[in-house]
């Protein structure tokens, strides 16, 4: 069981170094230097006398063993660097070098995987539970052919919770501060599992213990990995958070250690011919700042202002002046990329997202029962096959759609579109751009996106009264 079940202990954001002289007794160090050799580096137990002499080779060797797979200087002595890493939480497992997997190489014999989150800890909503435990495996998923659903009721392949001290599995937990969580590598019944201390303060950001990164770490040994020792790893030994979270990405290691086990991920259809005017080197990823960027879609929630761009969003929240930057697929696993049009619907507390003919509902990051739906059953026609663009209008109740050259009005009150519709956006929004990515009603003005710029228009005057760029939400 020691060798199989996975403690994380993960850094604070802050990692306290510890005093060497004076305060902390010689025969109290050399205790826990041993403890530490046999339970990460397989120091023989019968070794306890021979930890105090200096010139024992086999305490050297592990010594040497310990700074060499954490990027110390290898010097064989307890200098302060060295006790200073012995005193940071970390995870629970024995060192390895490069990626490793579990003796045996343990493995999932399917690439469809389900999980459970059986209990959930009161220092954060579900919902950010939810989001973080999604996120979690989004990560892994993107990097493999392996694929996850939720499962609310039943034996779940990896079953998740959070527990203190003892909870079941003759591991307990030891309070805040110290082991954070502890996974099983795959297999029947526990196997697969991840337990989650809940005597830890857990967050969404790095003010206490981060969910989505330990979770992730975990979810990595659930898979079958065990620890790497390249310090930019996720599956490194010790936690420590990227200063960008929104930006997180497996390192190449990580992303060895999961393809070594599963393969990679299917090919697109795409992924073999690349359009001519394509360019190798650009960014994976939507630059915020492009002067040329366009959005797909624009939307508000409960306050904040997402701005949708393929797989991409950025969170712009109004306590902080820096947007956050997210895979839509991290907070919405479902939900397809590239969306073509959303909306956010107050007296619902509900974002209506737009791709194709169909529609979802979302409330937080929780899709609602029932979706998608056809556009159809909201009263369009078979000849409209897409949504270009929508927004609630909050004071009249009204939700406008926005489909090539023309909108049609939903009343959210009577829940039907209104007569009179379709009408021409020129006739009603004259100055804007007939393509309408996106659209945004803020302080009583409405703001169109059309490529890459942006129409501040006026509906009591019926009138354009600043073009912008699309990407000065951003603070561009």
């Amino acid at each position: 069981m020691k060798h199989l079940v996975i403690r994380l202990l993960c850094c604070l954001p802050v990692c306290l170094a510890y005093p060497l002289d004076g305060t902390v007794k010689e025969d109290s160090k050399m205790d826990l230097v041993q403890q530490y050799l046999e339970n990460y580096y397989n120091l023989e137990k019968d070794l306890k006398q021979s930890v105090r002499r200096k010139d024992s080779n086999p305490i050297v060797k592990k010594i040497q063993e310990m700074q060499r797979f954490l990027g110390l200087k290898v010097t064989g002595r307890l200098d302060a660097d060295t006790m200073e890493v012995i005193h940071k939480p970390r995870c629970g497992v024995p060192d390895v070098g490069d990626f490793s997997t579990f003796p045996g190489s343990p493995k999932w014999k399917k690439t469809h995987l389900t999980y459970r989150i059986v209990d959930y800890t009161q220092d954060l909503s579900r919902d950010a539970v939810d989001a973080a435990i999604a996120k979690a495996l989004k990560v892994w998923e993107e990097a493999s052919p392996l694929t996850f659903s939720r499962v609310h009721a039943g034996e779940a392949d990896i079953m998740i919770s959070f527990a203190v001290r003892e909870h079941g599995d003759f591991i307990p937990f030891d309070g805040p501060g110290k082991v954070l969580a502890h996974a099983y590598p795959p297999g029947q019944g526990i196997y697969g599992d991840a337990h989650f201390d809940d005597d830890e303060q857990w967050t969404e950001d790095t003010s206490g213990i981060n969910l989505f990164l330990v979770a992730a770490h975990e979810l990595g040994h659930s898979l079958g990995l065990f620890h790497s020792d390249k310090p930019e790893a996720l599956m490194y030994a010790l936690y420590k958070p990227p200063t960008d979270i929104g930006r997180f990405r497996l390192s190449q290691d990580d992303v060895n250690g999961i393809q070594s086990l599963y393969g990679p991920p299917p090919a697109s259809p795409n992924d073999s011919v690349m359009p001519q005017d394509s360019n190798p080197t650009a960014p994976e990823f939507p630059v915020m700042c492009d002067p040329d960027l366009s959005f797909d879609a624009v939307s508000t929630l409960r306050g904040e202002i997402l701005f949708f761009k393929d797989r991409y969003f950025w969170r712009r929240i109004h306590w902080n002046h820096k947007p956050e930057f997210h895979l839509i697929s991290t907070f919405w696993p479902s939900l397809p990329p590239e969306l073509d049009a959303a909306c956010e619907v107050n007296s619902q507390d509900t974002v209506f997202i737009f791709k194709g003919n169909k529609f979802w509902a979302t409330r937080g990051n929780e899709i609602q029962v029932g979706y998608p739906r056809s556009i159809h059953t909201l009263g369009f026609p078979p000849t409209v096959k897409k949504i270009d663009a929508a927004m609630s209008d909050q004071k009249e109740k009204k939700t406008y759609f926005f489909v090539e050259d023309k909108y049609w009005r939903f009343d959210e009150n009577s829940q039907i579109l209104e007569q009179g519709f379709p009408r021409l956006i020129a006739d009603d929004f004259p100055g804007v751009e007939p393509k309408i990515d996106a659209v945004l009603e803020a302080s009583g003005l409405f703001y169109f996106f059309s490529g890459s710029s942006q129409f501040e228009f006026d509906p009591k005057a019926k009138m354009v009264t600043h073009v912008l760029k699309s990407n000065s939400w951003l603070h561009c």
